[in-house]
């Protein structure tokens, strides 16, 4: 089956990381969102296109795997996939050394459509949403 995925790549900058040169585990929240934000946009239906249909995206759960430590001035390499998308956004990440391609972190996310209008939880993606993501997939079958 066809999956939508993008890369993003990235240094670690000093600034996240502690006096051992370790990012804190709370930045790897940040690097996920950068790939799912990039994801979004190669959909067309990003967090203002999202807002604009007038539904937000909140993340309802988040599960991360730290494999092995990234280190101040790794370049690396967060691997966005979009494993789900008529009832909810489900995206796996994996985050690669660029150098070796050995995994460094495995995680997911789970988003839930709700009516901004409302507050309400949807039970099912806007049309907007599933439509770009059949386009997309349809596209790389068509891709020789």
């Amino acid at each position: 089956m066809a999956k939508l995925s993008t890369e993003y790549r990235m240094t670690v900058p000093f600034f996240d990381v502690d006096s051992m040169n370790i990012v804190w585990h709370g930045h790897y929240a940040k690097y996920l969102e950068l790939a799912r934000c990039q994801l979004l946009d190669e959909i067309g239906y990003n967090y203002e296109a999202m807002a604009a249909s007038g539904y937000g995206f909140p993340i309802i759960d988040m599960q991360i795997k730290y494999v092995q430590a990234l280190r101040f001035n790794q370049d690396v390499c967060v691997t966005a996939t979009l494993e789900e998308w008529q009832q909810r956004l489900l995206i796996r990440y994996r985050i690669v050394d660029a150098r070796s391609g050995e995994c460094l972190t495995k995680a997911h996310t789970t988003q839930a459509a709700v009516s901004l209008a409302s507050g309400v939880m949807q039970f099912e993606c806007p049309e907007m949403l599933r439509r770009n993501v059949e386009t997309q997939l349809a596209a790389q079958v068509d891709t020789p």
